[in-house]
């Protein structure tokens, strides 16, 4: 199997301090706890925005966040979906719970909150199997909400990042085999276009930015020895904005913790900013 990902640019001047904001798909943050506070000691993030936490806000384990020293604001929903910011050693700053765009849609997907001078959006961009149908009429809508929304952060000239599970393969070399999902909504022309509109409005995709060549996987599915064969894709994404890109040291994927006991079906991907 491919080493752990990572690309960097040369050293910082001794007074820049970087800053890793990470992302992480957690499949349900009750079966993976364990897994997620070691992957947060033992790598800090100074932002982890988590996806599929799949946990009513009742029942989200703030606590045990707390107890490691991350504050956290989370947008739950009972057995599915469902989005968290957790910022060591401050509070988030809430600005935004659900994506706007259609009052009908109730689903905990997006969370949007300040952290110093940085605007933090986390997204669970909706699957869209089986397609075609009403849920990949459904992701391909909820797609054109995000780019708007995403406009007018742009617009606000604030530096910005969106991550998360954008359930979008976004070119062939982010596949193992485009044969194999070439029916799948991951993969389907209107799901590459809607995602390569975003990077044609000014954001930049990190990992790729510093991956072109491709290979980097983000998911392997739990199926078919998926994990062992490195037959994975890349779905987990991270876009900055402009006064974002201006700061990208680095990005990468924390892989290893994908081949862990009860792991999620995802590893962790993060960036690091000036």
């Amino acid at each position: 199997m491919r080493p752990p990902v990572a690309v960097a640019v040369p050293a910082l001047a001794s007074n820049v301090r970087p800053v890793r904001i990470a992302s992480f798909n957690i499949n349900g943050i009750k079966a993976r706890l364990p897994r997620l506070l070691e992957w947060l000691e033992e790598t800090r993030p100074a932002v982890a925005c988590l996806q599929e936490i799949k946990s009513q806000d009742a029942n989200f384990p703030a606590d045990e966040f707390e107890k490691i020293g991350y504050k956290a604001i989370w947008h739950g929903q009972k057995s599915f979906n469902g989005v968290a910011i957790l910022v060591d050693g401050q509070e988030p700053i809430e600005v935004q719970r659900g994506l706007p765009g259609d009052p009908e849609d109730d689903h905990a997907r997006y969370i949007e909150a300040d952290i110093g001078d940085l605007r933090v959006v986390n997204i669970y961009l909706p699957n869209g199997n089986p397609q075609p149908g009403p849920k990949f009429d459904y992701k391909l809508a909820w797609m054109a909400r995000l780019r708007t929304r995403m406009a007018e952060l742009y617009a606000s000239e604030r530096p910005t990042i969106v991550v998360g599970d954008f359930n979008v393969i976004p070119e062939n070399k982010d596949v193992w085999s485009v044969k194999a999902m070439e029916n799948d909504a991951l993969m389907q022309p209107e799901s590459r276009d809607a995602y390569a509109r975003l990077l044609h409005d000014g954001w930049t995709d990190a990992l790729d930015t510093l991956n072109p060549q491709g290979g980097i996987w983000t998911f392997w599915d739990y199926q078919a020895g998926a994990w062992q064969r490195d037959h994975g894709f890349r779905i987990d994404h991270m876009l900055l904005s402009p006064e974002c890109a201006d700061r990208l040291l680095s990005a990468g994927v924390d892989k290893e913790y994908r081949g862990r006991e009860k792991a999620s079906d995802h590893a962790p991907v993060w960036v690091e900013l000036a």
